[in-house]
């Protein structure tokens, strides 16, 4: 497509596939959020053009809260589209006609939703369930992996296992009447940034079960498959500034998407009841996901995070308008390659010093508008796998690590402001976070958080030292360009 002016991009338009009434769901996915429509749905999408159909077909479900977005797509029959943006000159518009089906099973269902969605689960054409439900939708307690039994959500549904409302309680309960049909197990594919996120999705699973059948809970220890992956492609939550730009490329779709052009998705290979020939679109089928797993989340989502906390504080709002500053542009390169690189373990194929210019390329592309304060939600849940992993690691090789400490810094600076009401906390620790900031010494009382900070960190008077130095740079923008311009220095 030509453009218009010299101001429009360039549009190239890939058309969706047909798929018959009759599809066949093999697919059931939980969290049907814009990035399972922009990364997940895609690849499947490409996977039902290359067959004329076949039985991979997606069935998708909101099971928290959203019933806007099923509603939209029911609208639409289903097809959206997704506009992948390489920089503001270049997009492509791609037709998705993947997700065959939607279910609204969150707050204010009657109970029609969560019987459907508990039948197509249970249905022996579903041979593959995947999740984005975010760390959160786990259940987990970060730095223990032990599952929350004492939460509302889960303790509900250990009393009516029968009525889950989780992601965990839906799949023990699934699994429970597959097991009693003799239906083969579906394989659950968590695609959520965590570490693990396979093994983490079983433990989770497995220790639910056992609060109810412990029979049930080793069946599904020993015969369910739980890949892990890692999943990549920046999108952003859609705002009406993003559905204004659509409509300037003829998509006037209220349940369409922007993203960033990039996509990468690398999988366990262990699907027992098959999987979809993903491999031929790109996707990297391998033995071992662990170590780009821990590059994505220490160099990009631990970037990220940096850039969440500290970047308001410094005036800005998104990513680009951050990486758009030199200081913060050289802070992130200096994180990456001397704090995230030094506890990477790579194939020897792997560039990591290219990856990082990839990533501040990618961050720079200001055609996203990817808000700071979407990469800030959920916060207690993120720290752990993003930075303080890495940062146990470097500390136990005596190697520095004063960005991520300045990171560190930032978060708390942030849940200050929030507990003296200067913004909004969105974490599901919100209360306990709240709570720790409001007291005298509001940095121990964080740090003594133990559902996030190992306890070993309190015990580092040099390492408290430190921190308080950078709190106290970060409460004016010119101390922290200060102290910032010394970290570099």
């Amino acid at each position: 497509m030509t453009p218009v002016d010299d101001n429009s991009p360039t549009v190239t338009r890939v058309p969706g596939t047909y798929l018959p009434a009759d599809i066949s769901i093999g697919i059931v996915h939980l969290g049907l959020g814009a990035f399972h429509r922009a990364h997940q749905a895609v690849y499947i999408e490409q996977v039902l053009q290359r067959h004329g159909g076949g039985p991979w077909a997606i069935c998708s479900a909101n099971i928290r809260s959203n019933m806007r977005v099923v509603e939209e797509l029911e609208h639409q029959q289903f097809s959206y589209h997704v506009a992948e943006y390489a920089d503001q000159q270049h997009v492509t518009l791609r037709q998705i006609n993947a997700i065959a089906s939607a279910i609204y099973a969150g707050e204010g269902d009657n109970g029609s939703g969560h019987a459907a969605l508990l039948d197509i689960l249970s249905a022996a054409t579903t041979r593959l369930v995947t999740l984005t439900v975010t760390e959160k939708g786990y259940y987990l307690i970060p730095a223990q992996q032990q599952l929350r039994l004492d939460d509302p959500a889960i303790a509900a549904d250990i009393v009516q296992p029968q009525q889950p409302h989780t992601a965990p309680g839906l799949l023990v309960e699934a699994l429970r009447r597959r097991r009693a049909a003799g239906i083969p197990p579906f394989t659950v594919l968590s695609c959520d940034n965590m570490p693990d996120n396979g093994k983490r999705c079983q433990m989770a699973v497995v220790q639910l079960a056992a609060q109810q059948d412990a029979g049930l809970a080793d069946w599904i220890a020993t015969e369910v498959a739980f890949p892990c992956s890692m999943v990549d492609r920046i999108v952003p939550a859609m705002t009406d500034a993003s559905l204004a730009t659509l409509r300037g490329l003829g998509c006037n779709e209220p349940a369409a998407i922007i993203c960033e052009a990039f996509s990468q998705w690398v999988v366990e290979d262990h699907f027992p009841q098959g999987r979809p020939d993903w491999e031929v679109d790109g996707v990297q089928m391998v033995a071992d996901v662990a170590p780009f797993e821990a590059m994505k989340l220490r160099m990009l989502n631990g970037s990220h995070s940096l850039l969440a906390y500290l970047g308001p504080l410094l005036g800005y709002a998104t990513v680009a308008e951050a990486v758009a500053d030199s200081q913060v542009c050289a802070l992130l390169r200096g994180y990456m390659l001397e704090e995230a690189k030094p506890t990477l373990s790579m194939p020897a194929d792997v560039d990591i010093d290219a990856y990082a210019d990839q990533l501040l390329a990618r961050f720079a592309n200001d055609s996203l508008h990817h808000q700071l304060r979407q990469i800030a939600m959920d916060g207690s849940q993120k720290l752990p796998q993003r930075w303080l992993a890495g940062m146990q690691q470097l500390r136990h090789e005596q190697l520095p690590c004063r960005r991520t400490e300045l990171g560190i810094a930032a978060w708390v600076m942030t849940v200050m402001q929030a507990s003296k009401g200067l913004l909004t906390l969105n974490d599901p620790m919100q209360p306990t976070l709240l709570a720790a900031a409001s007291e005298a010494d509001p940095l121990l009382a964080l740090l003594s958080v133990d559902a996030i900070f190992p306890a070993q960190l309190l015990q580092d008077q040099a390492l408290l030292v430190r921190l308080r130095e950078a709190l106290t740079a970060l409460s004016q923008p010119s101390t922290a360009r200060t102290f910032i311009a010394q970290l570099q220095g």
